[in-house]
């Protein structure tokens, strides 16, 4: 998210966004000029930046483009095109594809062209300032800053604090599929979105046609990239409906903070306590007895009904009181168990998950066994750290992975036995080091050690902190105190992409380099985030360099690209980016030197 902001303050547009936001907290946008704001340069120009850093940029549309062949040549040229394309847009067709689900279903992906969602990206990045103003503080799904671990806080902390145990769950059928679009785009109007061009063609987006399906009559089509923040503005009706029956209710009352009137509204009315915390379509209402908890859940179908044209699964719909059955929400299994005078939540991973997560470890034991080598192991290692990564705080992830561990031991030793060693690690690698602190035997395979299963530790769940928020100068001071800059958390993302290249030894040495530094470029000085690393040679290969540790640096994207470009105005246009200082043009020049290059003046 960092990356994010800094795109915004280098294209120009975080005061906009900024008073865009603070417009909105004072239901101040009327007569506002989005369009404007959405076809200036600078927010084009910031959408292709954004475009371009997404992972799904090589991803083919029914054009079969992808952001490479939107390579920006000449500025006007590519401005005047999108510009143009706006003024009677038509959205191309839509590719459909199938995401496989757990049971056999499977999941539509929609995938616009890569034009398309260009323009989806520049109507997000305006759209979305105006509309976080108004959502409500405990929807945490698609949102900046926010994750399904802070949807998770919220649960335990009303269960532990607020003692409220009875939790009410409902399942909208098809929620992606079926929402109506005239709502929305009264929706979106009502939430502060009033300039009727970007409403118009908002609603063209909606109609985009699906290749082999024609025109949708209703539904956002997960894969778009506004779908998520359309999705949002769905459910914030719903949230705000249900906060105002409770925690946001406007009263008579006086009070010095929100406490003391939800202590005054709880002795003085009838008023239920009710909680809710969603995550995109997933929702649970907290409440504090299972006659409210009723109440509730007709309540809800009808609100769902009747104001948001939506039916729910009575099937999947349910009731529970924690203190007698867990519930899952978000792939963890929650239940409130007594201890001492009360009662605390416990979370585990969900049993569904847990059958899941074996099979796929199982699946990927087979690979290793059908092709025995580094980039087999690796692919193992990486969905290992990344399920260690989502369940490291459930208070039981321990004896969960533990479980797991212990199940997958007889596919590891029949499957490994004859091709790898099974040993404590006598000399792992700096990564390995960062992700596994107990010295558990494991194997080795092709030289390089499988991340052992059950050695993870709990990890405090935070609440989230309100303050936090990209359009405010306060609340992007504690986004970047609260991401602080994390060697582990970006060596996890690299892993994700850095077996591209053409040797396990480079792709090895790259982490162990990144990790070495400690995520510091050795040019520019500043911590270096997953998606501008990229590891320069200081002895060339053409020079008879290798992809030895000793001969390998992470550095800055941008300062690799000044090492090697001869181009008197590229050299220009790095320089003027980078705003390097004498001594940092210095290191440039050493490295320069080792390619035989001239050093820049």
């Amino acid at each position: 998210m960092s990356t994010a902001l800094r795109y915004n303050e280098y294209y120009g547009m975080q005061k906009t966004f900024d008073w865009l936001y603070n417009r909105s907290r004072k239901r101040a946008t009327d007569g506002l000029k989005l369009y404007e704001a959405i076809v200036s340069r600078e927010n084009i120009l910031l959408a292709y930046r954004n475009i371009k850093a997404n992972t799904g940029s090589k991803t083919k549309g029914t054009d079969g483009l992808t952001i490479s062949d939107y390579k920006i040549k000449d500025e006007s040229e590519f401005l005047s095109e999108i510009r143009a394309t706006l003024e009677d847009y038509k959205p191309d067709s839509i590719r459909r594809v199938e995401i496989p689900k757990s049971g056999g279903k499977t999941r539509p992906l929609g995938i616009p062209t890569m034009k398309d969602r260009l323009i989806q990206q520049m109507f997000k990045q305006v759209l979305e300032p105006i509309c976080e103003a108004r959502f409500h503080n405990h929807s945490y799904g698609f949102r900046p800053n926010r994750s399904a671990h802070h949807a998770m806080g919220r649960s335990q902390f009303l269960i532990n604090m607020n003692g409220l145990h009875h939790v009410v769950d409902i399942d909208i059928k098809g929620f992606f599929d079926n929402v109506n679009h005239t709502k929305l785009l009264k929706q979106m109007y009502d939430i502060g979105v009033k300039d009727r061009r970007v409403l118009k063609i908002v609603g063209k987006m909606l109609k985009a046609p699906i290749k082999g399906e024609g025109v949708p009559k209703k539904g956002t089509p997960q894969g778009g990239i506004l779908s998520p923040l359309l999705s949002n503005i769905v459910l914030n009706e719903l949230d705000w409906w249900i906060g105002d029956q409770w925690e946001s209710f406007n009263t008579r009352y006086k009070y010095k903070h929100q406490r003391s009137k939800l202590l005054q509204l709880k002795s003085r009315s009838n008023l239920k306590e009710m909680y809710i915390v969603r995550y995109a379509d997933d929702f649970k209402i907290f409440t504090r007895s299972h006659q409210t908890a009723v109440k509730i859940y007709h309540a809800v179908k009808d609100y769902l009904r009747n104001n948001l044209k939506l039916e729910i699964s009575t099937e999947k719909s349910q009731i529970t009181n924690l203190r007698k059955k867990p519930s899952s929400f978000l792939g963890f299994k929650i239940k409130a168990v007594k201890k001492r005078n009360s009662y605390v939540a416990n979370t585990f991973v969900a049993d569904e998950k847990v059958e899941k997560i074996k099979t796929r470890l199982r699946e990927l034991i087979r690979g290793i066994q059908k092709n025995s080598n580094a980039h087999t192991v690796t692919k193992y290692n990486i969905y290992v750290m990344g399920i260690k990564n989502y369940y490291k705080y459930a208070t039981h992830i321990n004896a969960d992975f533990g479980k797991i561990a212990y199940q997958i031991s007889k596919a590891l030793f029949n499957r490994l036995k004859s091709i790898g060693k099974y040993e404590i690690p006598s000399n792992p690698n700096e990564t390995y080091r960062k992700f596994n602190i107990n010295k558990y035997r494991t194997y080795k395979v092709d030289g390089v050690y499988l991340h052992p299963v059950a050695d993870v530790q709990t990890n405090h769940i935070m609440n989230y902190t309100q303050d936090i928020c990209n359009y405010t100068e306060k609340g992007r001071q504690l986004v970047y105190k609260r991401l602080k800059p994390s060697v582990t958390k970006e060596i996890n993302r690299l892993m994700k992409r850095v077996y591209m290249y053409n040797t396990v030894e480079l792709s090895d040495n790259k982490l162990s380099v990144y990790s070495a530094q400690k995520g510091i470029c050795p040019i520019t000085g500043e911590f270096l985030y997953a998606e501008e690393v990229e590891i320069h040679h200081i002895k060339p290969r053409q020079y008879g360099g290798t992809d030895e540790f000793a001969n390998l640096t992470a550095i800055h994207r941008d300062a690799h690209k000044l090492i090697h470009v001869i181009d008197k105005e590229a050299i220009d246009r790095y320089m003027k980016k980078l705003n390097l200082n004498v001594k940092q043009i210095e290191r440039v020049n050493r490295y320069r030197r080792e390619c035989n290059l001239t050093s820049i003046d």
